[in-house]
């Protein structure tokens, strides 16, 4: 899987500009604030249809114009792809693979897949549960369509729930509802049970020998998935999980009603990760701690290749930094298969060590480099 070509205009700081990539190894350098990681943001958006980094469309749109367009070229499963994006404020945004619309943004998964690293993702180890719970989760939902469902299911029925908590107080008939509400989350959330705890499982099985092999032997890396305490052993059968669901829905009634927040379930799992027995959120260095957070994308990255067959596009943004000679080595050295993308700031020795094609970027314009 590759990005061919990749077309911006007014994206970002970027104006119109149309570029084509090595098949294999592409380090993008200059100062700060340049587009550096705009440009990588652009192939995110072409993967899923949304940017890592806002909530809305309209922060992508280069200031003082409506609207922006992003057309790739993608080699995938032995096919060629035109994947195509154009936003602008105020009007919906059209998406098409192959010239023929898109029902919806899951198209562009279908085609072009990426595992991107940012310097954001050291919230992954050092932040609380709400950062790390982005990573329990099968790395495409269109690779697991049954997980996708059953997230999708629940994110309604928690949506429908909070209402409900929140308008009891005035609408007291209401509370006939909640018990079938608390049922249907428990039958969701046992699904997203069962796949969220085998994922984090193969990531730790994965992760662990890349961390161990980076930091020379030194250091154990363990992803241990957590998720509601009344629930005994997530690999457990589905109705197990239902019932210990409920269990802990029933002794959390009063402080959801007094709170007027759903406080059970799953929407609370977390990834707790540590070294060598020690919690790595606690007591890792900013270096160990970068080192943990690139393992779990390599990790996701070779999940993605078992399930699809094929890597997909692996995207470094700063990923040096930090790093000490031995760990940055390790790095370089993981990225001989499939296509990769590398931000930094100083081209340096990336060029000789990567073999592949170097573009320098400054004030949103691309240049060889």
């Amino acid at each position: 899987m590759r990005l061919d070509s990749l077309y911006l205009e007014n994206f970002r700081n970027y104006q119109s500009q149309q570029i084509s990539f090595h098949p294999v190894c592409n380090v993008i350098w200059g100062e700060n604030a340049q587009g550096k990681t705009n440009l990588l943001e652009a192939v995110v958006c072409l993967s899923c249809g949304r940017s890592h980094r806002t909530r809305t469309d309209r922060e992508l749109i280069r200031f003082g114009e409506g609207g922006f367009l992003l057309e790739g070229a993608i080699r995938a499963r032995d096919r060629d792809f035109i994947s195509r994006i154009e936003a602008g404020a105020g009007r919906k945004k059209k998406i098409s693979v192959n010239r023929v619309p898109a029902k919806s943004a899951a198209e562009l998964s279908g085609v072009l897949n990426t595992v991107f690293f940012s310097p954001e993702d050291l919230q992954l180890i050092r932040e609380g549960a709400a950062a790390r719970r982005r990573v329990p989760r099968p790395p495409r939902p269109q690779l697991r369509p049954r997980y996708a469902a059953a997230l999708a299911e629940y994110q309604r029925l928690h949506e429908h729930k909070t209402r409900l908590l929140r308008d009891c107080a005035e609408r007291p008939d209401l509370m006939a509802t909640l018990p079938d509400f608390n049922l249907r989350m428990a039958e969701a959330g046992a699904g997203l049970i069962h796949y969220r705890s085998r994922f984090a499982r193969l990531l730790g099985q994965y992760a662990a020998p890349a961390h161990l092999e980076c930091s020379g032997g030194r250091e154990a890396l363990e992803i241990a998935y957590a998720t509601v305490k009344t629930v005994t052993d997530p690999f457990g059968d589905h109705r197990t999980l239902v019932g210990q669901l409920l269990e802990h829905q029933r002794s959390h009634h009063s402080a959801e009603i007094s709170s007027r927040q759903c406080l059970s379930g799953p929407h609370k799992d977390d990834l707790e990760v540590s070294l060598n027995g020690v919690s790595a959120r606690s007591f890792a260095s900013q270096g160990q701690t970068r080192t943990a957070a690139l393992s779990m994308k390599l990790a996701a990255r070779e999940i993605h290749r078992e399930i699809i067959g094929e890597y997909p596009v692996l995207l470094l943004d700063d990923v040096l930094s930090e790093l000490d000679p031995r760990r940055q080595e390790y790095v370089l050295n993981r990225l001989g298969s499939g296509q990769v993308f590398i931000t930094c700031c100083e081209e340096d020795r990336l060029h000789a060590l990567l073999k592949g094609s170097v573009y320098r970027v400054s004030g949103g314009v691309v240049l060889p480099g």
